[in-house]
């Protein structure tokens, strides 16, 4: 009998082998779900929303940054989403839990101390790497932006994010499959919660919150 399901999002084989090992070491039996790009994962996600946790690399194709996991989290508020990265930035993992990670995991970390972490987040608690400093988020504007993403509703979310990869209303429209007129009055609400005046100056602020990131661009 299946005791947890997981979900392994990223795009490398190597390292989802390895987390997959990793897993395998846990006590119980259990399902391992994987992933190889962001629609992959959010497509497991949606399938397995009993899921005991995710852990998810916000570099994967298709991707949108941290946009992406604010819409995961608003959807899936019930499970668990670790970020694993090749990133230890302080200011990046600050802004992975403020919005909404469980934890955030270094690749860079051995196979005992992700296995640790694993059990931290399987406890209910939430997991940093050691010797982190997590400062206030530096940049007031990023600080004020995931404070009002807080406010959108899932769809919300996933029409912002939209509007960060660049594309126009009848475009957003087709893939959610609602009307044009509901998207123009999701992106009048969107830029209303986010306290902008247009679509451009949005899309301009969600670039902010991945450094290097270039708006309606990938990471």
């Amino acid at each position: 009998m299946v005791n947890r399901i997981f979900i392994v999002a990223d795009d490398h084989p190597l390292f989802r082998g390895a987390l997959k090992e990793i897993l395998g070491s846990l006590p119980g039996e259990h399902r391992v779900v994987e992933a190889a790009d962001f629609d992959g994962a959010a497509m497991a996600l949606a399938a397995h929303p009993d899921a005991d946790l995710m852990l998810l690399d916000l570099n994967m194709p298709g991707a949108d940054g941290f946009a992406g996991l604010a819409v995961m989290r608003a959807e899936h508020a019930g499970v668990p989403i670790a970020i694993v990265s090749g990133s230890a930035d302080a200011k990046l993992i600050r802004r992975a839990l403020d919005l909404g990670a469980s934890g955030y995991i270094p690749k860079s970390s051995g196979f005992d101390e992700i296995r640790d972490a694993i059990s931290a987040l399987l406890a209910g608690d939430v997991y940093l790497p050691a010797n982190v400093d997590l400062e206030v988020e530096p940049d007031p504007e990023v600080a004020q932006l995931i404070e009002r993403m807080r406010s959108l509703t899932p769809q919300q979310t996933r029409v912002l994010t939209m509007l960060g990869r660049g594309l126009l209303n009848k475009q957003i429209a087709y893939e959610l499959g609602i009307s044009e007129a509901t998207i123009k009055a999701h992106v009048s609400a969107v830029l209303q919660k986010l306290g902008v005046d247009s679509r451009t100056q949005a899309v301009i602020r969600l670039a902010k919150l991945d450094p290097g990131r270039e708006p309606g661009g990938a990471l």
